[in-house]
This record gives structure tokens, C-alpha cells and sequence, in this order.
């Protein structure tokens, strides 16, 4: 049975749309997800299960809002997608090392691509590589001027944000191959 990761948007941030981990592996687990995992607090799964992406994106999606009583966007990838965005990264290994990945949960147009890579900020770098934005900022995520919440809408895409470090344990939690990265 194939290891998945699903990549909760926007749970347990500043106070709002909480759900627990041991809460939400519970609930996985009762719908019939088996070998459930979670890390840290901001909405990372890993489970193994038989249906496509988008048929347990919306699963999850649904046992959530039933569940919590909110809805949350869900992406979920197979190690192997998840390993190759990570791969992708166009960034030095220093930078890349400090990269924010903001994964879509689809393909953007090709000419909204084009207008928003015109966009430049000091001291940021942004990269958009089929479904994924590497983000980089000298002075951190926290303080920069990019804004993914205006290029969300002007690509028409639903993403969320993963730094390096989540991804690097999250390609090693979801491994059947301890020697993948």
C-alpha cells in the first residue's frame, strides 16, 4: 500500500481552525487510513491508503469539516511527487536550505505564470516550477514583502507552504527507503 501525505492549509494558525494531531491521526485511523503519522502542529499526514489524491483530498476534507465543523483546503502527494518537487528546487543548497515550497493543487496557467514572475522584491527570489513556488528571502518568510496570498489569487491556484526542513522530514517520514534523500 502506497505511503501519501496529506498537507492540511491554514490549521492551527494564530489561534484559529485548531484541530490536534492525536485528534485528527484518531479520526484517519477510524475512517480506515492505516499507518497514520503526523508532524508538527500545522497540518502534515502521512498514511498509507489505496484511492487516488484527489478521491482522499476530499475524503479528508469532508472528515474534517464534519468532524471540526471548518473547512480546509487538502493536497496530498505520493513520496515520489513530493521527493521530485523537493528535487526541483532551483536554489543553491545554501538557499535552498532556507526555501520555502508553496505546493498548488493544480497546474497554473501559463500566461498567469508569466505576469507574476515579473514581480521582483529585494533581497527575494521566486521560482514557479509546474506545481510548485520555491520561495526564498535573505531576511526570512517572516519578514518578507512576498505575499502568497496575492499570488494565490492571481494564479487561480489553492496552495499551501512547506520550509525545507518539514519537507526533509516529511520525504523521510513517508520513505520505504531510508537512502531517498
Amino acid at each position: 500500500m502506497p505511503k501519501l501525505i496529506a498537507l492540511l492549509k491554514g490549521i492551527n494558525v494564530g489561534g484559529h481552525k485548531k484541530v490536534a494531531m492525536a485528534d485528527l491521526r484518531q479520526l484517519m485511523t477510524k475512517e480506515g487510513f492505516q499507518n497514520v503519522q503526523t508532524y508538527i502542529q500545522s497540518g502534515n499526514v502521512i498514511f498509507d491508503a489505496l484511492d487516488n489524491a484527489d478521491v482522499i483530498a476530499n475524503k479528508i476534507q469532508e472528515l474534517i469539516h464534519s468532524h471540526f465543523g471548518f473547512e480546509v483546503s487538502v493536497l496530498v502527494k505520493t513520496h515520489q511527487e513530493l521527493l521530485s518537487i523537493f528535487n526541483a528546487c532551483p536554489f543553491s543548497n545554501e538557499k535552498k536550505k532556507k526555501s520555502y515550497f508553496i505546493l498548488f493543487n493544480k497546474l497554473p496557467n501559463t500566461k498567469l505564470v508569466d505576469e507574476v514572475s515579473k514581480k521582483t522584491y529585494e533581497n527575494e527570489e521566486f521560482d514557479i516550477i509546474n506545481k510548485c513556488l520555491y520561495f526564498y528571502s535573505e531576511a526570512g518568510y517572516g519578514q518578507a514583502k512576498f505575499n502568497w496570498n496575492s499570488f494565490e489569487r492571481k494564479l487561480k491556484v489553492t496552495g499551501t507552504a512547506r520550509n525545507y526542513n518539514t519537507m526533509v522530514k516529511l520525504i523521510a517520514m513517508s520513505s520505504t527507503d531510508e537512502k531517498n534523500l
